[in-house]
């Protein structure tokens, strides 16, 4: 392990020279604003409709919702959603609270929920995706494998130093936007209550299950979940730079995926076996919110599962390649 931590050093010297991670940081200031704002104002346009009765806010949505059922012209897909939507309302109006109580700490749960499934995952992206073929394309990769050194410890070193900035990446993501939108909301509401446990069957929801916990926790499971899947989408993203030359093509293959996971998700319902393609079990955090899975008979454990395969399977296929293939050619 000695041998590793000097490679882990002179990787991260190297990943905070491209500056890509300063240039992460940047996005996030400059959207998160964006996001605030565009939510501040509807913010306000509710007010201006409901004053602060929140109550009749929901209310309002529960009728809206339950009119659209009646329409022809609405899917059933959107129908099924709609209906387990009035449910989760309506169990929020019986035990008199708010969801989207404003403040920092509500809107940077919506936030990270909401960016689990693209724009993390391409933050991830941006970061990992020429960690080795960046390595070939300046031709630094055949200065690195005439040190005495083990292939298998390089490629280690590379991949604990990605670790080290995806983890980085979602604390960003985190403190930025809490600090942001604080100042447009309040800092206060770590100890808000915030229902989780609903389990889906069909377009009925079983509150059974369902509790209260501190948004603060919620937080903290909702944060462990949006880690978790940036790692499995890092080490795929490490995968294919190890497997081809290009940290175009890298990039470019990674962002197709995520793409056309979100489109998936949202169209794959009748096809059963697309829930095994990892894309498409990124939103855990729907499990935690009781949202409708993409597809059927889809749980959170079994998301965990698939995608725990998937990225042990990248990781196998990565060191392999990387150890067995003539890479200085």
């Amino acid at each position: 392990m000695n041998s590793v931590l000097p490679l882990v050093r002179n990787e991260v010297i190297k990943m905070i020279k491209k500056k890509r991670f300063y240039v992460i940081l940047l996005v996030l200031v400059v959207l998160t604003p964006m996001f605030t704002y565009a939510q501040m104002r509807e913010a306000e346009t509710k007010r201006e409709k409901f004053g602060q009765d929140w109550r009749l806010e929901m209310q309002q949505a529960i009728t809206d919702n339950q009119n659209s059922l009646g329409s022809d012209r609405v899917p059933e897909e959107w129908k099924q959603y709609r209906r387990i939507y009035i449910q989760q309302l309506q169990y929020y109006l019986d035990h008199d609270i708010n969801p989207n109580e404003p403040s920092g700490v509500t809107f940077t749960r919506e936030f990270m929920n909401n960016s689990i499934n693209l724009f993390i995952p391409l933050l991830v992206v941006a970061m990992a995706s020429d960690l080795v073929s960046g390595e070939r394309t300046t031709g630094t990769i055949k200065m690195l494998l005439t040190r005495p050194v083990k292939r298998w410890k390089i490629l280690l070193s590379k991949l604990i130093t990605l670790l080290m900035f995806v983890s980085l990446i979602v604390l960003a993501v985190f403190i930025i936007c809490y600090l942001i939108s604080g100042l447009f909301f309040g800092f206060k509401g770590f100890t808000f209550p915030i229902f989780t446990g609903f389990q889906i069957h069909g377009s009925d929801v079983d509150m059974s299950k369902v509790h209260a916990v501190e948004q603060w926790e919620y937080l903290l499971m909702q944060s462990g979940l949006i880690w978790f899947v940036s790692i499995i989408v890092a080490v795929l993203s490490f995968m294919v730079s190890t497997l081809v030359r290009s940290t175009s093509a890298s990039i470019v293959i990674m962002m197709a995926a995520l793409i056309a996971g979100t489109i998936l998700t949202n169209m794959a319902a009748s096809w059963d076996s697309a829930k095994y393609l990892f894309m498409v079990n990124l939103n855990l955090t729907g499990y935690l919110a009781g949202n409708l899975p993409p597809i059927e008979g889809m749980t959170l454990l079994f998301s965990l599962c698939v995608l725990s395969i998937w990225g042990i399977s990248s990781l196998v296929v990565s060191f392999l390649v990387f150890t067995k293939r003539d890479i200085l050619n």
